[in-house]
């Protein structure tokens, strides 16, 4: 079995609210990310998939291929955008990293006809990051 990563960058704002708690409870859990002004993060999203190569062209999956999918699903629809408000896939979910990976996961799934998608990893900081390796 061969893995093939695919990184792609990309930067976005959110915050992280549950409108069910008050001000101050969210500030409690969340502190800085609970800010009614939104922040950022430089994201670096890491597509992985596995399989055994193509006789034919020694792909797992093309990997000119698999950028242009995670460009065209994912990255066009993030990248400067506010995840909160922005992104249809995230409509009504808490944007944590846990749940934008699994959301992520659940775009690309379908247009991964080459091999199959492995993992999802998704960098937030240099020091936060979620892997999801489907359901």
């Amino acid at each position: 079995m061969i893995y093939l990563t695919r990184r792609a960058c990309f930067n976005a704002a959110h915050k992280l609210y549950n409108p069910n708690w008050s001000k101050e409870k969210n500030e409690e859990m969340f502190g800085k990310c609970a800010n009614e002004h939104w922040h950022g993060h430089n994201y670096q999203l890491f597509v992985t998939v596995k399989g055994v190569p193509n006789p034919d062209t020694g792909f797992v999956i093309n990997a000119k291929e698999l950028r242009d999918i995670v460009k065209k699903v994912i990255i066009e629809k993030v990248d400067h955008r506010n995840l909160n408000v922005d992104v249809d896939f995230l409509k009504g979910q808490m944007t944590s990293t846990e749940n934008f990976a699994i959301a992520i996961w659940r775009e690309l799934a379908p247009h991964i006809t080459e091999g199959t998608l492995h993992c999802i990893k998704l960098c937030e900081t240099e020091n936060i990051y979620v892997e999801y390796y489907g359901e």
